[in-house]
Parts: C-alpha cells; sequence; structure tokens
C-alpha cells in the first residue's frame, strides 16, 4: 500500500495506486456484502425516519416553524453524533462489532415506534426532541460500527475503492430513503397522523439490518485486539470492566491519533471547512423552500421542493463514488481534496449571487458531491492510517467533529438569516470559510512532510 521510503499516506500518486478490485469481484467476498446489506437497510431507515420527522417539524400544516425552530429539529438529529461519539468509539474497540449492529438495530427500531406515537398524538418540543435525540444516538453505534469493521472485511489494497462503494451507495440509499418518506407523505398525508405513519413505516430499516448483522459470526468485525484504557496496564483488572474509564478517555485517544498522523488531521480540517458551509447553506435552503419560493413548472416549492433537492444530491454522491477513486489513484489524496474544495467555495458564490431555486438545486448538486469526495478522502485516511485498536474512537471523534461542525453552522445560520431564508451576504459568509479549510488543510500536510521519514 505504500512504498518502503514512505508511510502509508495515500497523499501521493503513487502511494495511493492500488490494485481495483470492481464492484462486482467485492460483491463475491460474503462479508463486505453483508455489510453492505446492513448499511443499506439501516441507512434507509435513517432517511425516512429523517425526512419524516423534518416534514413533521416543517413541513406540517398543522405546526408552525421559525428558522430557530429548524435548526433545533435539525440538531436534534444530529446532535448525538457529537455527544454519544466518543462513547461509542471506545466502546466499539472494546465490544463485539457484531452483536453492537445487532443490538442497537432493534434498540433504534423501538425508538422509531415512540417517535411515531409522539408524533401522532400531536407532542412537540421537549418531549418529541428527547425521543428523537434518542432514536439518533442508536444509529451512531450502528454507522461507527459499520466503518470499523469494513477493514476486517475487505484486504487492505482494496480498502479505499471499498469504502468508497460502501460509504456513497449508503449516502445514497438514505437520500433514496428520505424520497421516499417525503412521496408517502404527499400520498398518506402531511398532517400529524400521515407522519405519524411514515415515521412508522421507517422503523422497518433498522429491524431488517438487525436481521442482516446477526448473520455475521462473532468476533468477525473486530476489534482484533482490546487496548487498555490510559493509566491501566492489560494485566490490571479492572482495564476492560471499567466503562467509565473507557468512556472518559475515548476521546483523548481519538485526538491523540488524528494529531499523531498529520494527514488524517488535514483531511479533518477540510471536512470541517466543508461542513460549517454546507449547515449554512442547508438551513437557508429549507428556508427558501418553506417561505420564498414559488412553484415553476417542473420545479416545486415547499417539501416537494426539497425532494427535488434530495435527489439531485443522490445524483451528486454518486458521480462522487465514480471519481474520487479514480482521481486519488491519478492526482493523490491531497490534491483530490483541494479540487473539491475549489469547486465547493464556487458553488457556494454561485448560490450567494443567484439565490434562486435553480440555483439552490444546482448547489445542492455540486456540494454533495464535492462534499462527499472530501468526506470519502478523510475516511480511506483514517481506515488506512489509523490502527484497529483505536479506529473506533477515531471514527467516533470524526463522527463528532462532523456533526458539532454541521449543527454549529445551522445554529448561526438560525440566529442570523431573515425568516424567508434570503441571506446572500450569510451565503458568502460560508463560501470563505472553504479559503480557511483550504490554508488549514495545507499547514498540516506541512507537517507531514516537514517530519523525517
Amino acid at each position: 500500500m505504500s512504498s518502503s521510503s514512505a508511510p502509508a499516506t495515500g497523499d501521493t500518486a503513487t502511494s495511493t495506486k492500488r490494485e481495483k478490485a470492481g464492484l462486482a469481484r467485492l460483491l463475491r467476498t460474503s462479508g463486505f456484502r453483508r455489510l453492505l446489506g446492513v448499511r443499506f437497510t439501516a441507512q434507509f431507515g435513517d432517511g425516512m425516519f429523517q425526512a419524516a420527522l423534518g416534514g413533521a417539524v416543517l413541513f406540517n400544516p398543522e405546526r408552525q416553524a421559525d428558522p430557530l425552530a429548524v435548526a433545533a429539529g435539525l440538531a436534534v438529529i444530529l446532535l448525538p453524533y457529537s455527544v454519544i461519539g466518543p462513547f461509542t468509539g471506545a466502546l466499539l474497540d472494546r465490544w463485539d462489532r457484531r452483536r453492537v449492529l445487532v443490538v442497537a438495530n432493534i434498540v433504534r427500531a423501538a425508538l422509531v415506534a415512540v417517535v411515531a406515537v409522539l408524533v401522532g398524538t400531536g407532542v412537540e418540543g421537549v418531549p418529541l426532541y428527547l425521543a428523537a435525540l434518542a432514536v439518533a444516538g442508536t444509529s451512531r453505534f450502528v454507522l461507527s460500527g459499520l466503518s470499523a469493521g469494513l477493514p476486517h472485511v475487505v484486504e487492505p489494497r482494496h480498502l479505499v475503492e471499498a469504502n468508497t462503494i460502501a460509504a456513497t451507495l449508503g449516502a445514497a440509499t438514505a437520500a433514496v430513503g428520505g424520497a421516499t418518506a417525503i412521496g408517502l407523505r404527499a400520498v398518506i398525508g402531511s398532517d400529524n397522523t400521515g407522519s405519524a405513519i411514515v415515521t412508522t413505516i421507517a422503523m422497518f430499516g433498522p429491524v431488517l439490518a438487525a436481521l442482516v448483522a446477526s448473520f455475521f459470526a462473532r468476533g468477525s468485525l473486530g476489534p482484533d485486539r482490546v487496548a487498555p484504557a490510559e493509566g491501566t496496564s492489560p494485566a490490571t483488572p479492572s482495564a476492560e470492566s471499567s466503562a467509565t474509564r473507557v468512556v472518559l478517555h475515548g476521546m483523548t485517544d481519538g485526538l491523540r491519533a488524528v494529531a499523531s498522523t498529520p494527514t488524517v488531521a488535514a483531511s479533518f480540517a477540510a471536512l470541517m471547512a466543508h461542513r460549517l458551509a454546507f449547515g449554512v447553506g442547508t438551513l437557508v435552503s429549507l428556508l427558501l423552500f418553506r417561505y420564498a419560493f414559488t412553484d415553476s413548472g417542473v420545479l416545486r416549492a415547499g417539501m416537494t421542493g426539497v425532494g427535488e433537492a434530495v435527489v439531485l444530491a443522490a445524483i451528486g454522491l454518486g458521480i462522487a463514488a465514480l471519481l474520487t477513486p479514480w482521481l486519488v489513484h491519478h492526482i493523490g489524496r491531497a490534491t483530490t481534496v483541494r479540487i473539491a474544495l475549489g469547486l465547493s467555495m464556487a458553488a457556494q458564490i454561485a448560490l450567494a449571487v443567484f439565490l434562486s431555486m435553480p440555483a439552490v438545486l444546482a448547489a445542492a448538486f455540486a456540494l454533495a458531491a464535492t462534499g462527499q469526495v472530501v468526506k470519502l478522502c478523510t475516511d480511506a485516511a483514517v481506515q488506512s492510517e489509523a490502527g484497529d485498536e483505536v479506529r473506533g474512537r477515531v471514527f467516533a471523534l470524526y463522527d463528532a467533529l462532523f456533526n458539532i461542525s454541521y449543527v454549529l453552522a445551522i445554529t448561526a445560520a438560525a440566529l442570523l438569516s431573515p425568516p424567508d431564508g434570503r441571506a446572500p451576504a450569510l451565503l458568502a459568509a460560508a463560501a470563505a470559510v472553504y479559503v480557511l479549510g483550504f490554508g488549514a488543510h495545507e499547514l498540516l500536510l506541512r507537517r507531514r512532510t516537514a517530519r523525517p521519514l
């Protein structure tokens, strides 16, 4: 995977040349095929649940939503990624990941049913948000477990390609789930009862995911070995039994692992910049579809327009899946990230200038594609350069930063945006964040090149 004179960073064209397996060959690997089955069913349910909950809060005629309410609804879905993430990472490096996938999906299905009841009975505010937080929290175990387990079912030389397929098709499946929920709401109804029915249907995704995961053998997804918590030795009786110690040191271990690997840190910086800018664009776009846009031919306002944007974003994800391995193979991971950040900035500036429905739809496509390119490069950096004994904690830190950035951006946009979402200056400021991300990415990469090999 790397030459003898350089670390396996994947940031140069020569160090990233790997044998391509192709989708058909990877699918002949039963472990990878089964892991995809878990991911697809789980993320389809995720997409349905998020769209159903978002529709119930934002596009429900029985409820009214201002920018802060929209931000609160999105934060509810994403905050567990930030708060629970470090806990899941520490435990995923100590628990059988196969068992985690089974149990977390079953618990998640039960919690989705609870949310459906709350939505159907018209419950608002804290009770609904707490239930949704619990649903999103359990999904952290599922997605982190899938990422940490991937190297156990795919040969190292095929890891970048397999990760591209799994992550991108998984995200696209979530988008399809969201579009399905939007379509069902149009048929069943957008009131509390219709939203509750669609939310109930979403519970079948995690149920199927748990069933598929149950076919893995115990221990087949790792961890290979359990690293002792800081301050203990492997011989210390409490090293594995002290859950509190494991959780407290999970974030620290993840931070230390990232800081010691400049290429991973650089990828994190680029991805955080994208999430900050993308969060601003998401909040503004939702407000525009809700309050500013009107139907124009095949382009629709309201929840249907959001569905059109989701479909275009899914297409962007698919294109990213096709382009990213080729780009990384020919020009290296670092250059691929640079190009993606530049194109993201251009798309955000265009959105700020035109601020129309076609511009929002075009930005949804472009930003989803470029953001996925950056994410796939970051996934590959973590999976190929973080040791298995800490990989779960690094992915948990990854999830936390990924979503903290998004939630902070959405909250800031809610406070600064006018109610109808017409905020070109705010979008222009978001475009400037890409410049900061580019600079941070370059500075962190220089740490690697400055070190002796």
